[in-house]
């Protein structure tokens, strides 16, 4: 496999780890996502997760293309409709860092996270259209939902890569910075989340990704139903508790 997955207290970091590849991805590195991600869903101990690529010189360049054409094109893989992506479904943040080059499925799994953080150097793209090809790892339709229509079809029709900086001017990514602070910046960011009820977070993200697809009325109604949820954990009990004494709240999530 080349997908490392760590801890680091609450904190889980996903790797790609195929440099001399820019960390791309073989099929059965696709099927240790699916199940890191239901790992990292499953352990309570688990709130944020970071990806992130080894080295500086790539995030992930997606699908090894050696493998994955021959894959697709002699049927040994069938391309059967899927109603879920990677962690499209994961109601825990997740954060990315960008280290490098993220291009076709690199951009893709950044379109599934929630805070994005890239190096200086990073360079972001969608390309398949340039090699005669669909991309089918969800930016087709999150592309358009998280950009302006006119820039996402830019980046899909044309199929150029952009700069991190291009990337933060229309609202694709956070923050950009020097490619030594990228991994503590992450870090920081995600301890800060730590700091929050995670049952709270876990809530605010599921809200709004589930109201995203619902008419404005459903989503009060799915807003109210799931948030009300929150009032009854001893986290929501902890909280103002610890507001009146003047201390930092001890939330276990529960």
């Amino acid at each position: 496999m080349t997908i490392d997955y760590e801890k680091k207290d609450r904190v889980r970091i996903m790797t790609f780890n195929n440099p001399e590849k820019r960390n791309a991805l073989t099929i059965k590195d696709f099927l240790e996502m699916e199940r890191i991600e239901e790992e990292f869903k499953a352990d309570p101990d688990a709130w944020v997760l970071i990806m992130t690529g080894a080295g500086d010189r790539s995030f992930c360049a997606g699908a090894d293309l050696d493998e994955a054409i021959g894959a697709v094109t002699s049927a040994e893989v069938k391309l059967e409709p899927r109603a879920k992506r990677w962690f499209s479904h994961c109601y825990k943040p997740v954060i990315s860092a960008i280290n490098g080059y993220a291009v076709a499925g690199g951009t893709e799994f950044i379109l599934l996270t929630d805070i994005r953080i890239a190096a200086e150097h990073a360079m972001l793209g969608i390309q398949e259209v340039r090699w005669g090809l669909v991309p089918l790892g969800g930016s087709l339709v999150n592309l358009p939902r998280q950009i302006p229509w006119c820039k996402a079809m830019e980046i899909l029709l044309i199929g150029d890569r952009i700069t991190a900086q291009q990337a933060l001017d229309i609202g694709l990514i956070n923050m950009v910075v020097p490619k030594e602070e990228l991994m503590p910046t992450a870090m920081k960011v995600a301890e800060r989340i730590c700091e929050n009820g995670p049952l709270a977070v876990r809530l605010v993200k599921e809200i709004v990704m589930k109201a995203m697809s619902q008419p404005r009325e459903l989503g009060f109604i799915t807003e109210m139903e799931l948030g009300a949820t929150a009032f009854k954990s001893e986290d929501a009990r902890e909280g103002p508790m610890a507001f009146f004494e003047k201390r930092k709240p001890n939330f276990k999530g529960i």
